[in-house]
């Protein structure tokens, strides 16, 4: 059986919130393993304490437990100010992602069988014309950054599709879930969020459509325009983040990493081997996956403590040394992007849909993407739970527009 250090309360936690560690957080999950083991104390925003699981097997075994590690934090939240700037990404909301028992099993209900309609097959001929469409507007420049001109407008277009939501509110909605996630005015941020999502619901009232926002209206769970606000929070606004990350990240380890650079295009290696490999190293959420012990909990020796957060790191599991070499993993996608258990993200289908189609159009239309910078120059957001580039500047040969159609 493995053992694990218990921090005492004088020991100095890792800040997950600062530049420094969103500049380079794989040499701290390093640090926090050599000197903590599977369990690390961290800091999410200043003056808000947590325990870190940076190793895999404990992260599984915690994900698969809902009874002693439920996600529902109101016990916590009524010691918090209500002006934490990440309340909004980890307080109560009344949506599957912060919720536990039967509460939990019917929001997921509701969210699972609004996105089983979504037709993948129509879903990403949907993608693939949105991409042609954002790649036209910047195909005669030879330079960009792919991240404002491509990954945003495509993997917010794409998902408004989904949810029937039209660009005046799909707009609003994208960019207040950005501040939300990097706690940057985060209250307003999330008011603005959740007028906008209000406002989707009403559209959906008045003019029903083939969409998942009709499909969670007409739900035989019969939510509350609360409860339904709170479950577009889930499937819009929280799927807009992570999905222009995996996107993104993707193409950078693409464009820098000697194992494909070169060889997308040519088809030695796929889009997906790329993704996979992406979502090992740098998962769009890094850090999340929370939950709230409600008495204390003895893990291996170490004891939590009750109620406060704990946190599965997915970056950190996911490279564990105790895996084995990374370099064997090429096809392997036994990691834990998306969670596991029974708070999996059920829209993991779809989302993968729509970044691997975005980057097949991409790299079949620009064959010769380069960084534009070198790549010690890209600049990564700083936050506790995404991982998140500030831009992706690239050069190419500019080409003639692409048929839309």
């Amino acid at each position: 059986m493995n053992t694990y250090s218990a921090p005492s309360s004088a020991t100095k936690r890792f800040a997950l919130h600062t530049e420094e560690f969103a500049a380079d957080p794989h040499r701290a999950y390093r640090q926090m393993r050599e000197t903590y083991g599977a369990i690390a104390p961290v800091e999410l925003s200043p003056g808000v304490p947590a325990t870190l699981i940076i190793g895999h097997a404990l992260a599984v075994e915690i994900l698969h437990d809902p009874e002693r590690f439920p996600a529902d934090p109101r016990v916590w939240q009524q010691g918090v100010d209500p002006g934490c700037p990440i309340l909004p990404m980890i307080g109560y909301r009344a949506n599957a992602l912060r919720s536990a028992g039967r509460e939990h099993a019917r929001y997921r209900a509701s969210n699972k069988d609004a996105l089983d309609q979504v037709s993948l097959h129509q879903l990403g001929a949907t993608v693939a014309r949105i991409a042609r469409q954002a790649i036209n507007r910047f195909a005669h420049t030879g330079e960009v950054d792919l991240l404002a001109a491509f990954v945003k407008p495509v993997v917010l277009d794409s998902i408004s599709a989904e949810m029937g939501a039209p660009p005046e509110l799909a707009m609003p909605i994208g960019q207040s879930m950005a501040k939300v996630f990097e706690g940057i005015d985060a209250a307003a941020a999330n008011d603005l969020l959740m007028r906008s999502l209000n406002a989707l619901i009403e559209l959906k009232r008045v003019r029903p459509g083939q969409d998942i926002t009709t499909r969670l209206l007409n739900h035989h769970a019969r939510l509350t325009s609360e409860e339904l606000a709170e479950q577009c929070v889930t499937l819009f606004g929280a799927g807009y983040e992570p999905l222009k990350n995996l996107i993104a990240n993707t193409q950078l380890r693409m464009l820098t990493d000697q194992q494909f650079g070169g060889t997308v295009a040519s088809g030695t290696l796929t889009v997906r081997e790329a993704m996979d490999e992406a979502l090992f190293t740098d998962p769009p959420m890094a850090n999340y996956c929370l939950s709230y012990p409600p008495a204390p909990v003895n893990i291996n020796g170490y004891v939590l403590s009750a109620h406060e957060p704990v946190v599965i790191s997915m970056a950190a599991a996911n490279n564990d040394p105790a895996l084995g070499d990374p370099k064997l993993r090429l096809g392997n996608r036994a990691h834990l992007a998306f969670s596991a258990g029974p708070h999996a993200c059920p829209a993991q289908d779809a989302s993968q849909v729509i970044a691997r189609t975005a980057l097949d159009e991409l790299i079949d239309a620009l064959t010769d993407l380069e960084l534009a910078v070198p790549a010690d120059a890209i600049r990564w957001r700083p936050g506790p739970f995404h991982r998140a580039l500030h831009s992706l500047p690239v050069r190419f040969t500019p080409i003639a527009p692409l048929p839309e159609h």
